[in-house]
């Protein structure tokens, strides 16, 4: 009775995943449509450079089934069409990387009590999307080519604020770990038409911390604040049109750090159905593009 859960209708905030499960044989669908815009550069300093304009418009569906009240199961399909400056476009829609998701939630939260939720999950990521032999739209490169594991811990807790509104705060902490991948031609990652060897994809550490602020019951304010580090990609093999035989090839991405902020409103017009409206912000980092991603969502659980 002190603290009344039904007094907020929630979305989820933009990037933060949920701790929670979905109850057994029901499920949650939430599809977002967003546009990475790509505005500057950051070397390896952190020092801003301008850079070729250009756009990738994506569709990326959340669907998660609750096998048991623990035990969630699901899949995240995602479209992609590309823009560049000086350069073609994708000839059309494309289908990128599938992920599988497995999640276990381990603890619930309880009014009155300080104990999160907390989930462990598994996310493989399939290569389902086109990542080399692109020819001469680069453009068309929609996936990474690798099989991709992420090893999630999820938490979620909630705080009753002096006016007895509802914080509702999530921190995540992610680890990936890719495959190697065989390129062949033009490619995601910066090859020629004449290359032929390997990627080596590096590995990440992604940190989100949510808030979530419930207006009213109907309205939410939502912020994410992210950092993302991402190890060296290593290419390797040979180019047979760089000169005469075949030449040998390495390259390496260098070490990343993105520093990235999401503020957003939700709606929700019934405790089941709302909509997400933000942007997701890059505004500095190393070795990384400077990024401004508007997004919309849509969130159904049944």
């Amino acid at each position: 009775m002190r603290h009344p859960m039904g007094d907020a209708w929630w979305t989820g905030p933009m990037l933060a995943n949920t701790a929670a499960s979905a109850p057994r044989g029901h499920f949650l669908i939430e599809p977002y449509l967003f546009d990475v815009s790509t505005q500057g550069n950051f070397d390896h300093h952190g020092t801003r450079h301008s850079t070729a304009h250009a756009n990738s418009y994506w569709s990326l569906t959340y669907m998660v089934f609750g096998l048991t009240d623990k035990w969630n199961v699901g899949l995240i399909p995602t479209f992609n069409y590309n823009t560049a400056s000086g350069g073609p476009s994708s000839a059309g829609l494309g289908v990128g990387d599938l992920t599988l998701q497995v999640q276990r939630r381990l603890t619930q939260f309880v009014p009155c009590r300080w104990v999160p939720t907390i989930s462990a999950a598994v996310q493989e990521t399939l290569p389902t999307g086109r990542y080399d032999r692109l020819g001469n739209r680069p453009a068309d490169g929609m996936g990474a080519g690798a099989y991709t594991t992420n090893l999630e811990f999820l938490s979620q807790m909630y705080f009753w604020m002096p006016n007895r509104r509802i914080v509702r705060m999530r921190l995540n902490v992610t680890d990936v770990i890719s495959s190697n991948v065989h390129v062949d031609g033009v490619s995601v990652y910066g090859t020629g038409a004449g290359f032929n060897g390997h990627a080596k994809p590096g590995s990440s550490f992604f940190v989100d911390a949510a808030w979530e602020y419930s207006v009213t019951r109907s309205w939410v304010l939502a912020l994410d604040a992210t950092f993302r580090n991402t190890r060296n990609t290593r290419v390797t093999g040979y180019d047979s049109e760089s000169g005469p035989g075949m030449m040998p090839v390495a390259m390496d991405s260098g070490v990343s750090d993105a520093y990235g902020l999401a503020p957003a409103i939700e709606y929700s017009w019934k405790p089941n159905i709302g909509v997400l409206v933000g942007v997701r912000l890059i505004p500095a980092g190393r070795n990384t593009n400077e990024t401004i991603t508007p997004a919309v969502a849509i969130n159904f659980v049944r």
